[in-house]
């Protein structure tokens, strides 16, 4: 499973023109899952993501995570998960990249929703996206601080 993490000032996914989930300041979390993953790798990222310290200190250092700003008086930080199949792109052969890699909706969408609960079990809030659906995705990139998990990377 791969989580490409935005942190941002805002972000917002629409479908047909219609709002379907916004955040202020917190991560766009861009979601990927392949044909081993299981539900421990949703709640192996979720749990990264959580603990992840990539917010600034008093100091500006970056130093706390979603978890430390969750009762922050004023400073709370929201979650959007996108599901996101490219992030499983093979491009060594050719023009076209392959998504072979990339698990087929069944096993994907169930695993997707997994992340996001267990975020939420965080007691973070969590927007979503709309699995398999056309979105629009809107983003203003804090930092930019933008970050790659892996769970295959993870385990080892």
């Amino acid at each position: 499973m791969r989580v490409l993490i935005q942190r941002v000032s805002h972000a917002r996914v629409t479908v047909a023109d219609m709002l379907i989930g916004e955040i202020d300041r917190g991560f766009l979390l861009l979601v990927g899952v392949t044909h081993q993953d299981g539900p421990a790798d949703a709640d192996m990222l979720a749990a990264k993501v959580a603990h992840l310290r990539v917010f600034d200190d008093a100091s500006g250092n970056l130093n706390r995570s979603a978890l430390d700003l969750l009762g922050s008086a004023g400073e709370g930080v929201g979650m959007l998960v996108v599901s996101q199949f490219t992030l499983y792109a093979d491009n060594r052969r050719g023009r076209r990249p392959s998504f072979a890699a990339a698990a087929p909706p069944a096993h994907a969408a169930p695993l997707v929703a997994q992340f996001a609960s267990a975020l939420r079990a965080f007691g973070l809030p969590v927007e979503e996206g709309r699995f398999g659906a056309e979105m629009a995705v809107e983003l203003v990139n804090d930092g930019p601080v933008t970050i790659w998990l892996d769970s295959e990377d993870l385990r080892s």
